[in-house]
């Protein structure tokens, strides 16, 4: 164990080419309804005026960009427009681009290719939280796969004991990534199993360790009891553990992934978000409002199928790609 970056920084041409064609395929759904829905909001228009402003706001907040953000979004556009005294609508496209840039970036979350992680005492332990469907179990099995690319070792708890079947998956996610999966029978405790997860992942000198919890409904405040539960067991043999308590949502699922972040957010303390199914939808737009909105980073994004398909999140290539 040592330090460690998330990945790989030292990226070749080729795999950034392969990133960013995975971007920009992964959002070809939502930038079609999103450069539509601006289209139609210029269209006969020679200058950027209140009726275009107002029919802006109305393609950002049904692109699930969040009413909240899109209001921000507005004002800064406003001040842009009254700064000017003139804005073309040609111009409008890269204005929309450079606001949303500067908007997320205000928010000061960190870009996580350049964060050290030193793992010379304890591993680095990830909770990853979210209900059921939203790909939480893929989502750490593509993660898992990740890290062992970038030559870390990992292992794999298997906490959610209420489902055979999220026993199962990741058990397969380890065979196929070549990660110890730690899991106790049916019905178990899972704080004990983070507890044996942890311990064992200390006696192989691992460097990241990732916790799968039950993904029953987020309203249920058994499920949040016991999440802090397992937080508490696991600090017994890592102080610091968990790191990280990432919240999978699911981005097709739109306003709903905002009252899920609500009601995850108010029960336990996530750090980390990742946004998953983006490819299958048009609602891509959640990644902008959620990452604005809740102060709590978008770390990565998932854009298929593949086990290559989930990637940090870049603020920038992210709004470069939808705006292109």
């Amino acid at each position: 164990m040592g330090f460690f970056s998330f990945f790989k920084k030292d990226k070749d041409v080729q795999q950034q080419q392969q990133e960013q064609q995975t971007l920009e395929s992964g959002m070809a759904k939502t930038k079609e309804s999103v450069f539509s829905k601006i289209s139609r909001a210029v269209m006969g228009k020679s200058k950027v005026d209140d009726e275009v402003l107002d029919n802006l706001e109305e393609a950002l907040v049904t692109s699930d960009v969040g009413v909240e953000t899109t209001l921000r979004i507005i004002e800064r556009i406003e001040q842009r427009v009254a700064r000017d005294k003139y804005l073309n609508t040609s111009e409008l496209n890269k204005i929309l681009k450079e606001e949303i840039v500067a908007l997320l970036k205000e928010n000061d979350t960190p870009d996580f290719s350049d964060v050290e992680i030193d793992t010379s005492e304890n591993p680095y332990v990830i909770m990853v939280v979210g209900v059921n469907g939203v790909g939480k179990t893929t989502t750490i099995g593509k993660l898992a796969y990740q890290f062992k690319k970038s030559g870390k070792k990992v292992v794999l708890g298997a906490a959610d004991t209420f489902r055979a079947a999220a026993v199962e998956q990741i058990d397969e996610w380890g065979r196929r990534v070549g990660c110890p999966v730690i899991k106790q029978k049916m019905g178990a405790d899972p704080a004990s199993v983070a507890f044996d997860t942890l311990q064992s992942a200390k006696a192989q000198k691992a460097d990241v360790v990732i916790i799968d919890t039950a993904g029953r409904l987020h309203n249920k405040i058994g499920l949040m009891n016991e999440l802090t539960k397992i937080k508490n067991v696991m600090k017994k043999i890592c102080p610091d553990a968990p790191n990280e308590v990432l919240l999978v949502l699911d981005g097709s699922t739109g306003q709903n992934a905002y009252e899920q972040a609500r009601q995850f957010q108010a029960a336990t303390q996530i750090n980390a978000l990742a946004i998953t199914k983006l490819d299958g939808t048009a609602k891509g737009g959640v990644v902008i409002g959620i990452s604005d909105q809740f102060q709590i980073p978008v770390k990565y994004i998932g854009l298929g199928e593949g086990i290559n398909d989930l990637q940090l999140f870049d603020k920038v290539a992210f709004v470069e790609t939808l705006l292109k």
